[in-house]
């Protein structure tokens, strides 16, 4: 099967097929779509019979004697049954092989008016054309369906083929028109369509979790405003390297979320330590983050470095390993350089609205020493 099944549905499969003609004369100048054909091929031979109407009718036959007619002669059908020893048989009634072999042998059949009299040859009321038919005639969703194929020069991704073609259907066909996929394509789309929700339950699930590690909603939220940095970075090598956007690509979207939350978490948590010490939130993250500039270069380094095998390889299954590891690369590398002062502002400007974790308990200390020495003081005479 090639990558792109572009299915174009419609109310019958004369206007399908139009449609899909012009789809294809279109598709074809674009020079990276490959091999662009369609599967309705008129590869079966058929008899098409054109009825005179008006004649038939001063004949005084009617058009359902001209069915019925041809259907008993060249097809069959049943007109009685009959009983033999308790059995029932069907009396089926058809022209002999020999008589319905070839498209000359329609001239041999005859019909009577329907006020009697003489037969009437069946040639003196209809036309014969042979043509050809498609022999597969597909229904998808229950509508007469023509699937447009072809396959991707090197370098284009499915995606931008896939939006190159809706695009020339939405320009060029009627709105009756119905538009769908199959296939690879199918799969592209629905792959495409749940990275937003995979992503989005992702992020979720990470903030609570640091929502509850912090008892706080401010600090998450500055470690997890570093992810759409992360996510940047992972776009541009992906376009950079010529790479689509697939399924393992989006698996290594994921994983760079969680990724860029432990550089966050690194700075912050040290951050917010200081300021259990009684550092201001200035002091604090200055200081946090030149203290941890060491561990997070490290670690990303060393992630880095572990995702260059994944880039390189080669041989069976190294296009979904390269796409991982390029998205990897990429964001860490652009993520953690900005990171490393995103954060620190964003941490100035949002936790002070944040108190740290031994605020209140410092608070208590506070208010239980200045009663205290008050009332000493006050005792002596």
């Amino acid at each position: 099967n090639q990558p792109v099944e572009f299915v174009i549905a419609g109310p019958d499969y004369e206007s399908v097929q139009a449609w899909s003609e012009e789809i294809v004369e279109r598709a074809k100048e674009n020079p990276n779509l490959l091999n662009v054909d369609t599967d309705f091929e008129l590869t079966r031979p058929e008899l098409k019979v054109n009825i005179d109407r008006d004649r038939a009718a001063d004949l005084d036959i009617t058009i359902e004697d001209v069915g019925l007619t041809l259907q008993t002669m060249l097809a069959s059908r049943q007109v009685t049954t009959y009983l033999d020893r308790g059995r029932e048989y069907d009396v089926i009634i058809q022209a002999d092989d020999a008589d319905r072999a070839t498209p000359g042998d329609m001239e041999q059949i005859f019909l009577r008016p329907r006020a009697g009299g003489e037969l009437i040859p069946l040639k003196a009321l209809v036309s014969v054309e042979e043509i050809g038919a498609n022999p597969d005639l597909r229904r998808i969703d229950r509508l007469p369906a023509v699937v447009v194929s072809a396959s991707l020069a090197e370098g284009y991704d499915l995606g931008s083929a896939l939006t190159y073609l809706n695009n020339l259907a939405v320009d060029n066909l009627p709105p009756e028109a119905r538009l769908s996929y199959k296939g690879l394509s199918q799969e592209f789309q629905d792959s495409s369509a749940a990275i937003y929700l995979t992503f989005g339950l992702a992020f979720i699930i990470v903030f609570l979790v640091l929502a509850a590690q912090f008892e706080s909603w401010i600090h998450p939220l500055i470690i997890m405003l570093s992810v759409p940095l992360a996510v940047t970075g992972a776009l541009i090598a992906l376009a950079w390297s010529g790479i689509s956007l697939n399924i393992y690509s989006q698996i290594g979207i994921i994983m760079l979320l969680g990724l860029m939350a432990k550089n966050g978490i690194l700075i912050v948590e040290f951050a917010n330590q200081l300021r259990d010490k009684g550092y201001e939130v200035k002091e604090a993250i200055l200081e946090g983050a030149s203290l941890r500039f060491r561990p997070v270069l490290m670690t990303t380094i060393s992630t880095v470095f572990g995702a260059v095998p994944l880039v390189i390889a080669t041989g069976a299954g190294a296009e979904s390993r390269a796409a991982i590891g390029m998205v990897i690369l990429g964001g860490l590398i652009f993520a953690t350089t900005l990171t490393l002062f995103i954060i620190p502002v964003l941490y100035n400007l949002l936790a002070r609205f944040a108190k740290s974790s031994n605020a209140v308990e410092q608070e208590l200390e506070r208010l239980a020493a200045g009663p205290s020495g008050g009332s000493s003081s006050a005792a002596v005479p």
